[in-house]
């Protein structure tokens, strides 16, 4: 069963590209929350992760902060 997964971003973030196209080559459908877009949205990482920084990624409830590789890989139980 596929996992609800969200990733919080903005335009000129590296990391959040690199965590995108991780998921992407995993094949894991994700939706793609682009601050810099969509400023209105910045209160759900304030209130997901306590802090304002990106990538944040939503992994079912498990909040991960950062492209955390292996991090990411657990929550989503993959090798």
């Amino acid at each position: 069963m596929a996992k609800t997964v969200t990733v919080y971003s903005t335009t000129t973030c590296p990391y959040c590209v690199m965590a995108k196209d991780f998921l992407k080559e995993k094949n894991i459908k994700f939706e793609d929350v682009n601050l810099s877009e969509n400023p209105a949205r910045v209160h759900e990482i304030i209130e997901k992760s306590g802090q304002t920084g990106v990538p944040v990624i939503d992994v079912e409830g498990k909040i991960i902060v950062g492209f955390n590789k292996p991090e990411l890989k657990k929550a989503l139980g993959i090798n």
